[in-house]
């Protein structure tokens, strides 16, 4: 789960990490009327997305007075932001952040996630503030200073400080940047976070080290724990059908392509999604009924399937074990008979009670293809959507 920025720094302050004044908006009035606020003579005006490369996208724009502050706001807001994080489709912006300028004379990077290869949690910071931290990575890493986590002890004071010299940081504002990250540390651990990423993380010229932007995301696994952090769940932000999917615990993920599938078991949905490509498709989304689905539960999975344009074929693979056949068979058929169907279903059926779901399926009366294995299923449906 991710939240927006101003979240993230309400959050961060909770533990003492640094930001500057800021107001969150939802409309130009209320973001003129968070300048007054906040007082001054230099805004930044920010588009609030759950994705980076807002500045590059034309989404943060910087005010020098409040008819520059009115006129971004207007820009901004209601505008489809498109960066190298949203993908073509873009996301459009409901809110604002609006937040107070600074006289900035270092720009560097901090964040943490989680390391796999070691298993542990590791600090990352860099002298290449304002850049994208992949790119740093990949075109100058010996500028990126790590440090790991002991999961038992924490982030010690001297890790941080060894970061804060190794970008050639010194005296008071080397110790600034060190209890920086050490409060961040602090606060990603608490909080179940699965990603904090600070950049960048200015130096202003009066020595004062300030979060400028900040970006978190959280261990869904863990946010029965974090009921604060739910809390600021921006659903808006989220895929409408993932949301729905969630609601009725089924394990759905949006994908490029065009063959809706609906199967039970992640392992055999992984492989239903090779095999489409196999053929020649590409899966429209990975959706996993589970072992124990209802009757209800395959229909909602059909009906948010149907819910995506860009779907042209459907391809249910069944192997019932715990999920019997006949179960699946009568979700299909209602969920057929209450949604207009307009695009070819093509149904592989194996397990528990197959010959009685296939012979709910033949008897329905509808427009469905049956399959006799996965390859047959797989190409039964590329096929139905190259014959349309």
């Amino acid at each position: 789960m991710n939240i927006h920025e101003y979240q993230a720094k309400e959050l961060l302050r909770k533990y003492g990490v640094p930001t500057l004044e800021g107001r969150m908006a939802e409309s130009v009035d209320a973001a003129v009327d968070a300048a007054k606020e906040i007082g001054g003579d230099l805004w930044v005006v920010k588009a609030q997305i759950h994705a980076g490369g807002r500045g590059k996208a034309g989404g943060v724009k910087l005010a020098r007075s409040l008819d520059e502050v009115k006129a971004h706001a207007e820009e901004i807001l209601g505008k489809t932001l498109v960066t190298h994080q949203t993908g073509p489709e873009g996301k459009v912006v409901h809110k604002l952040f609006v937040e107070q300028g600074c006289d900035i004379e270092t720009e560097l990077y901090a964040g943490l996630t989680l390391d796999r290869a070691q298993g542990r949690l590791v600090v990352m910071a860099s002298t290449e503030g304002g850049v994208e931290i992949e790119e740093v990575a990949e075109e100058s890493p010996e500028k990126i200073f790590r440090e790991t986590i002991d999961p038992a002890y924490g982030l010690k004071p001297y890790q941080a400080r060894r970061i804060a010299f190794g970008m050639g940081l010194e005296g008071k504002v080397a110790g600034k940047v060190a209890s920086f990250i050490v409060k961040l540390a602090r606060a990603f651990v608490d909080t179940d976070a699965a990603m904090a990423e600070i950049n960048p993380l200015v130096i202003t010229k009066q020595g004062d080290v300030i979060a400028l932007d900040a970006k978190m995301g959280f261990d869904s696994n863990a946010l029965y724990r974090q009921a604060a952090i739910v809390e600021m769940r921006d659903l808006t932000e989220e895929d409408e059908k993932e949301v729905e999917a969630k609601k009725s615990n089924l394990s759905y993920i949006t994908l490029e392509g065009n063959i809706g599938c609906l199967v039970n078991g992640a392992g055999l949905a992984m492989s239903t999604m090779d095999t489409i490509k196999y053929y020649g498709g590409a899966p429209a989304n990975f959706l996993d009924v589970g072992g124990g689905a209802n009757k209800d539960q395959v229909a909602s999975a059909f009906k948010i399937i149907l819910k995506d344009p860009n779907v042209k074929a459907i391809l249910v693979n069944i192997f019932g074990g715990i999920m019997r056949c006949d179960t699946i068979a009568e979700g299909v058929v209602a969920a057929v008979e209450e949604v207009k169907l307009d695009v070819p279903l093509v149904v592989r059926l194996e397990g528990t009670n197959v010959e009685l779901g296939r012979e709910i399926i033949e008897n329905s009366g509808l427009p469905i293809q049956t399959a006799t294995s996965l390859a047959d299923g797989a190409e039964k449906a590329v096929k139905a959507i190259e014959a349309s």
